[in-house]
């Protein structure tokens, strides 16, 4: 039996570069002015926001089909970037379709807020804190010192693994049936002093732009209200964002005292209201779309889709309700009816890749699979990234006796993941049409 025991020499030697590792990885916070451990530098955090967020925002329905309040979120970002302590970076500020209630941000500056919070807030000041919020996450970089803590761990104990983890995988079983990103796979979950620091620069930033603290004070005391009431629509946002009634009265006490001066600033409630027009008009369709998809995660199917069929009702050309009612249906296995509203989600956002993967999948189910092999392709044309593409490319092509083809994705999707059902029949295949020898 092979001695697994670690000599001294070996000790030594794996301590000293774990102690020159903490030297190298010693960095001051650019928000704090504290030394921080960081071995992942802005280059990488650019990187990975870049890989990572397309997959994120096309999971939650892609960007606002509302283009001008899209622009207007943009904006009030971009006032508050310059007040910020790292304001050269690659920052993004949009809202995203879906209708649960969150906001996030990405390590390189990509941040997005969902329509379910958005109907939440009650003047521009609370949005201003919100994006706010967001930056302090980004100028803090507690994404890339939570992935430094995690590498350390890694090399040191199992050898370097995916960041990215399934924390939040009851959110996923949907998404992973579809072979899709199950909402949330990819966010960081802050700590409780992750969320103290960047609700104090959040803070900071939003007075220094010129709106009233009375904006952060209304942001916290929403987000508490919302914390102690059980709901299927903010368990994502609590998930990664840990509220307390602590962060709630620090919000009260910076307004009684470091930022009193700015209370009587106008918190620009009819500018929001009035950008919110569109969405507000449509709130009741919105709430029928949270409800379903509580329904859904509850496999309560049949509640789901009369919930998403009177969302539809009142917004009729809604992209994420015509996704959501596609995939009530598919997990019913009435794929035939799922391809009818997805073939009008595909009509009306011509650009986001959800329709198309969701089409596929429905045109594999019922057999044409020269449609489903067209439509993951598009699919994967317009992001790129997702290895499941190449599986379902390869379950279409062996649908059509195109086996050397198949032979070709199912490696592909292989060289990604060995793990799982897919994995099995695609192994199974290239050993059954005699690509891969067992034996070997």
């Amino acid at each position: 039996m092979k001695n697994n025991r670690m000599t001294r020499r070996k000790f030594i030697q794996l301590t000293s570069m774990s102690a020159a590792g903490f030297v190298i990885g010693c960095k001051e916070n650019p928000a704090t002015g504290e030394k921080q451990f960081m071995i992942v530098s802005e280059d990488k955090e650019i990187q990975i926001d870049k890989q990572q967020s397309p997959h994120q925002f096309s999971s939650d329905y892609g960007i606002l089909q509302d283009k001008a309040l899209n622009t207007y979120i943009s904006k009030v970002g971009r006032m508050l970037v310059p007040k910020t302590h790292r304001p050269d970076m690659p920052y993004s500020f949009q809202g995203v379709n879906a209708t649960y209630i969150n906001a996030y941000a990405f390590p390189g500056g990509s941040i997005a807020v969902t329509r379910g919070i958005l109907l939440r807030l009650d003047n521009e000041a609370e949005l201003a804190a919100l994006l706010g919020h967001e930056l302090g996450h980004v100028n803090a970089r507690h994404t890339a010192q939570q992935m430094s803590k995690r590498q350390l761990t890694s090399l040191a104990v199992w050898g370097i693994t995916e960041y990215v983890s399934r924390k939040h995988s009851k959110y996923t079983q949907m998404a992973e049936k579809l072979g899709m990103l199950g909402a949330g796979a990819l966010l960081a979950s802050y700590s409780r002093d992750n969320e103290r620091e960047a609700d104090a620069l959040g803070n900071e930033y939003l007075v220094q732009t010129g709106y009233s603290t009375a904006g952060f004070v209304g942001l916290m005391e929403m987000l508490n209200s919302l914390s102690k009431r059980k709901s299927g629509i903010t368990d994502l946002l609590f998930a990664t964002h840990p509220m307390s009634d602590e962060r709630y009265k620090a919000a009260v006490e910076s307004a009684d005292t470091k930022y009193q001066s700015s209370q009587n600033r106008p918190l620009k409630k009819e500018r929001y209201m009035d950008n919110m027009s569109g969405l507000r008009a449509i709130k009741g369709a919105i709430m029928k779309m949270q409800k379903g998809e509580i329904a859904m995660a509850r496999q309560k199917y049949d509640a789901a889709e009369t919930y998403f069929q009177n969302a539809l009702k009142q917004s009729p050309e809604d992209y994420a309700a015509l996704l959501m009612m596609s995939k009530c249906l598919i997990a019913q296995g009435k794929h035939a009816r799922a391809g009818q509203y997805v073939s009008q989600a595909k009509q009306i956002s011509p650009r986001e890749a959800q329709a198309y993967h969701l089409s596929g999948f429905t045109e594999i189910k019922t057999k044409n699979f020269e449609s489903a092999y067209k439509d993951f392709r598009i699919c994967e044309k317009l992001l790129p990234g997702n290895p499941n593409s190449a599986f379902f490319k390869g379950l279409a092509l062996e649908g059509m006796q195109r086996k050397r083809d198949a032979a070709t994705e199912y490696n592909r999707y292989l060289q990604a993941t060995k793990k799982g059902d897919q994995a099995k029949h695609a192994y199974r295949r290239l050993v059954d049409w005699g690509y891969v020898n067992p034996g070997k």
